[in-house]
């Protein structure tokens, strides 16, 4: 019934989500190994609801609409709000102007301090697009307008029957792996695009290629998932390789973690840490500026940088030689 064998994983990681639930919840005194777990795999609820809203799962209907609602519970958001704000919009759009996603919204740089508070950010700019989907489908579409609102009922009453039965462990084990997923997907995605080129065909997407990007379901092959956005999650490593030489190597990271602590934490101590922006690189370029090339030993291109063209600087005013008093 399954689209993919490879959504056996993604079955598997929904056994493995719900099982930590029942089990942290039942036991008499709080695991903080289960708990990180937990966390774990809340990381990995973004990615399969991702997925799921690109490539459904199921070749069958109801069973869809049953991870629709399961996606649902344990991502933390009604998940057809993908649809009008990451399919219809961030897809076609791509960090250019009209993204609700842009990297650069308020700031071109890239530090902790733009990282942590794109997500709320970007989430108040989604609210507009998700609320006019929704008129849209109350006008054209009634059944289906019904369908996007029980997601929001059944999410409510998730939340409100944790919080009844225990307000500590519905917190705990509730409350905060939502919190987890629905922030990091958008810091995910503040990382996979901040600092590159929206305009460039290959090196608008940063990518991930290490292990943490495999238990993701693939999520850190952003390029060839941009390129192919119904592309199946198993069949991006093939894209990937088939495009990566086309990628600037800059972009092409193995490990999230270390890109996360050396732009991010050590940035700030050591300058060769911190990215340079690919986007202002281009402007400066566009703008009569002038592109500074830097090679290894071997005659491998390390970096590049632009220089904006130097400003004329204008002439000076002579000085009108005043008449002697007579």
């Amino acid at each position: 019934m399954l689209r993919y064998k490879a959504d056996i994983l993604s079955v598997f990681y929904m056994i493995i989500t719900t099982a930590l639930l029942i089990v942290n919840w039942n036991l008499p005194e709080f695991n903080v190994w289960l708990f990180s777990a937990s966390i774990l795999m809340a990381t990995s609820c973004f990615a399969m609801a991702h997925n799921h809203n690109h490539v459904p799962m199921w070749r069958v209907d109801f069973l869809n609409k049953l991870t629709d609602y399961w996606l649902t519970l344990f991502y933390g958001f009604p998940v057809y709000a993908w649809i009008p704000t990451h399919n219809m919009n961030h897809h076609q759009l791509n960090n250019r102007e009209g993204d609700y996603t842009i990297t650069w919204r308020l700031s071109e740089k890239n530090n902790l301090l733009t990282m942590i508070t794109f997500p709320i950010i970007s989430a108040i700019y989604q609210q507009k697009p998700t609320e006019n989907f929704l008129k849209h489908y109350w006008r054209t579409n009634k059944p289906r307008f019904f369908y996007y609102i029980s997601q929001y009922v059944v999410w409510v009453l998730w939340i409100a029957g944790a919080f009844y039965l225990n307000a500590w462990k519905a917190w705990l084990y509730v409350g905060i792996p939502m919190l987890v997923a629905t922030q990091f997907v958008l810091i995910i995605n503040y990382i996979q695009h901040v600092h590159t080129d929206e305009e460039s065909q290959y090196n608008h997407s940063r990518n991930f290629t290490g292990i943490y990007s495999k238990f993701l379901l693939n999520n850190g092959l952003h390029t060839a998932h941009h390129d192919q956005m119904g592309l199946h999650w198993s069949q991006l490593p093939a894209a990937h390789e088939k495009i990566k030489h086309l990628i600037d190597p800059s972009l092409n990271q193995r490990s999230l973690g270390w890109y996360v602590i050396r732009t991010y934490l050590l940035a700030p101590l050591i300058p060769a840490f911190r990215s340079k922006s690919m986007r202002l690189e281009r402007m400066a370029l566009a703008g009569g500026g002038t592109l500074e090339e830097h090679f290894d030993a071997n005659n491998h291109m390390t970096s590049a940088s632009a220089v904006p063209k130097a400003a004329k600087k204008a002439p000076k005013a002579k000085k009108a030689k005043g008449k002697k008093a007579a």
